[in-house]
């Protein structure tokens, strides 16, 4: 360490790979002061306008505001709060375009001015040695300060670091091109620079301070000097003249020989670096009590009548700055948010100034234009290996570009895409023309918004897997407590306790419902099984059982009677009997008796219907009814009276033929047929008692003709 500040006071500096000598055109604004602007009619405020989470929204719509208001609020280390740049009223929150290369919008307080610039109430601290160091880092905090050079972290992490500082590193080289506003800073407020110094001094204990200035800067570092003279732990570094020397890793490694290794914090190496315009703001919030509500801007460009410095406050839009300083170009062509190394252009002139603004140029069209410009833009790489040559963090842009191209990520993590810090270098020298720093910046974007969704998806993979352990605890759970409960009725029902003849009392319940669900979902009729379900088609086929078994009886009676077989006699089952004639008073007396026997023919087989559809009843209750109705009907019982008087009848005319007495016979069937025929639901049932009594008509004839023979 001795020997670093030994090399220093020498003036002897180390050195970083690459870098370039663009053409400074800081003459623009550095001899004029820094001026202060009116108030805007507007101002937008995005929520975050740093490298970290958005505070919490504190106000609505219509809520009047105090200049210095906190606006956000947040507990979280990354989330720096904004406030009120002026008295005024909420008139809106919505999103709106942001500086942000991207141009994308984002979540933003729209403020309408009162005019009266009233403050809130402020504490003035005379003296910030009395405060400790926790008080003076929540002070930083609650001002939502964050770096002002250009990154945006912020500021309250940076100093709330416990690891043993070594050196403590001041930024003010300013390297890029046209921007002068700490040079105008220094040379104005070097006495609250000092202050914040001596402020950060007091949290960090460094072993040593390091200003580094560049030596373009003549005025400022006269300044500095003097300011720092009686100080001997405070050195002012001036070295050489070279872009990007305003980088972090650069200055490092120029001051102390350091070389920041990937992916490594300079804090680890126990070095800490702040801006000059950082340092300002954290002496306006300890000791005056002002939130980070304004800065220096640097409005530069030939476009402008009047370029120069001014005193802005966050949230102006763009296009009013210009307006102060002369913007002549009606149409509004190249608008840039910072210089013309690392900024990028505006797609509109409402974009606000956030807290890492520190320049918005308006070139003309000479400026713009590169000397390698050959009117087609971008064209293929021809590999002359200048950007390599020029690139300060050691990279292979050429590499970086293909592999972005391609969206190759592992590649371009490989390449070390992250060490980029967008100096701008290796565009500024490309031939093709070939904007390199945005195919970084867009692989940049994508590779976080990757690591962003596998974060994510992480977390609901935790969430899922504690899920499931705890779904799997709860079902453990449930049965050792029916176990438990199970076990303690078995207890009670085996102690010969009052509860023991509950627990009984409510065990035969359940079983007897049980149990009488399962017979009402299982009813067994007398010739269904259990698991048959009664029908009409077992109606009708129980009926054609009936006529089966009627006719087989009719056979049996036949055959008991000698009845020839050879003979055949021809029935149909509704109107013709075909019978030969015969004279005997005999065959009249057998076909009354054959008739009677029809009759009792007749009357069991509709007992036996009865009886089968009594059973049905007992399955089928709409079945069964309509059987039933068929059986009782009164018609029936009319055509058996019919039958006895005409057998009667026929008994007395014992002079008729047998021709006579067979037609009869076969008239007093057919009514009866046709009466116990009469339609019933069953169609099929009645065919078969309409067959059953022809096949008896027959019968009898044939038994008359025996007789008669």
């Amino acid at each position: 360490m001795g020997s670093v500040i030994e090399r220093i006071k020498r003036g002897n500096f180390w050195t970083f790979h690459g870098g370039i000598h663009p053409p400074e055109q800081k003459f623009l604004t550095t001899d004029k002061p820094i001026r202060a602007v009116s108030i805007p009619e507007q101002l937008i405020l995005p929520l975050q306008q740093h490298i970290g989470i958005a505070g919490e929204l504190q106000v609505k719509v219509g809520d009047k505001v105090l200049k210095g208001q906190a606006l956000t609020h947040s507990m979280h280390p990354m989330a720096v709060p904004i406030h009120a740049p002026t008295s005024g009223t909420i008139s809106a929150v919505k999103n709106a375009v942001i500086a942000h290369p991207s141009g994308l919008s984002e979540l933003c307080l729209f403020i309408t001015p009162d005019g009266e610039d009233k403050w809130r109430e402020r504490h003035i601290c005379i003296d910030f040695n009395q405060l400790t160091n926790n008080e003076l880092i929540d002070k930083i905090a609650s001002a939502g300060i964050s770096g002002m050079g250009g990154a945006g972290f912020p500021t309250q992490v940076k100093v709330s670091i416990r690891e043993k500082i070594k050196f403590l590193i001041i930024n003010a080289a300013e390297c890029e091109p046209y921007i002068s506003a700490d040079d105008l800073l220094m040379r104005e407020h070097s006495p609250s620079i000092l202050d914040g110094i001596n402020i950060l001094d007091r949290i960090l204990s460094p072993a040593y301070i390091l200003i580094g200035i560049e030596e373009n800067k003549p005025e400022a570092i006269k300044v500095l000097q003097q300011a720092t003279a009686h100080n001997e732990h405070i050195q002012v570094c001036v070295v050489p003249t070279k872009y990007p020397t305003g980088g972090e890793k650069q200055l490092i490694q120029i001051l102390t020989g350091q070389e920041v290794p990937s992916g490594v914090l300079p804090s680890s190496l126990g070095i800490v670096m702040h801006n000059i315009a950082t340092c300002f703001a954290i002496a306006d919030a300890v000791i005056n009590d002002i939130p980070l509500i304004k800065r220096v801007v640097t409005v530069s460009g030939q476009a402008l009548k009047k370029p120069q410095n001014v005193w802005s406050l966050l949230g102006t839009p763009v296009g009013f700055l210009l307006e102060q300083c002369g913007y002549a170009n009606k149409n509004k062509k190249h608008i840039i948010m910072g210089g013309p190394m690392m900024g990028y252009s505006l797609p509109t002139d409402q974009v606000p100034v956030v807290k890492t603004t520190n320049c918005v140029l308006a070139p003309s069209e000479q400026e713009i234009s590169s000397p390698y410009s050959t009117g087609t833009g971008e064209i293929e790489c021809i590999r002359c290996g200048q950007c390599s040559d020029v690139c300060p963090s050691q990279l292979l842009p050429q590499e970086l570009q293909w592999s972005a191209k391609a969206k190759d990520q592992p590649q371009l993590e490989k390449l070390n895409l992250f060490d980029c810090i967008e100096c701008g270098a290796c565009a500024y020298v490309c031939p093709s023309q070939i904007p390199l720093v945005h195919y970084y910046r867009v692989a940049k974007s994508e590779i976080r918004t990757q690591k962003q969704l596998d974060i994510k998806a992480e977390h609901a993979k935790v969430r899922f897997e504690a899920r499931k352990e705890r779904l799997a605890r709860d079902k453990i759970a449930r049965e050792e407590k029916h176990k438990a409960a199970a076990e303690a009725r078995k207890v009670r029902m085996n102690s010969g306790t009052p509860q023991a003849k509950t627990e009984k009392s409510a065990v035969a319940e359940a079983l007897a419902r049980v149990k009488a669900k399962k017979a009402q979902q299982t009813k067994i009729g007398d010739s269904v099984t259990a698991d048959h379900t009664v029908t009409p088609i077992d109606v009708e086929q129980k009926s054609q059982v009936s006529a089966a078994i009627a006719r087989a009886k009719a056979k049996k009676l036949a055959a008991q009677q000698n009845i020839p077989t050879e003979k055949s006699v021809s029935v149909d089952t509704t109107d013709d009997i075909a019978i030969e004639p015969v004279n005997d008073k005999k065959a009249k007396i057998a076909a009354a008796v054959a008739k009677a026997k029809a009759r009792k023919l007749t009357e069991k087989s509709n007992d036996t219907a009865l009886a089968t559809n009594k059973n049905t009843l007992d399955d089928n209750t709409v079945i069964s009814k309509q059987v039933e109705k068929s059986v009782d009907d009164k018609k029936a019982k009319i055509a058996a009276a019919v039958a006895k008087a005409k057998a009667r009848k026929l008994a007395e005319k014992s002079n008729d033929t047998a021709l006579a007495a067979n037609k009869n016979t076969l008239d007093d069937n057919t009514v009866i047929s046709k009466v116990v025929a009469k339609p019933v639901n069953d169609k099929k049932a009645k065919i078969a008692a309409t067959v059953t009594e022809a096949k008896a008509s027959k019968l009898a004839e044939q038994q008359t003709k025996l007789e008669s023979t």
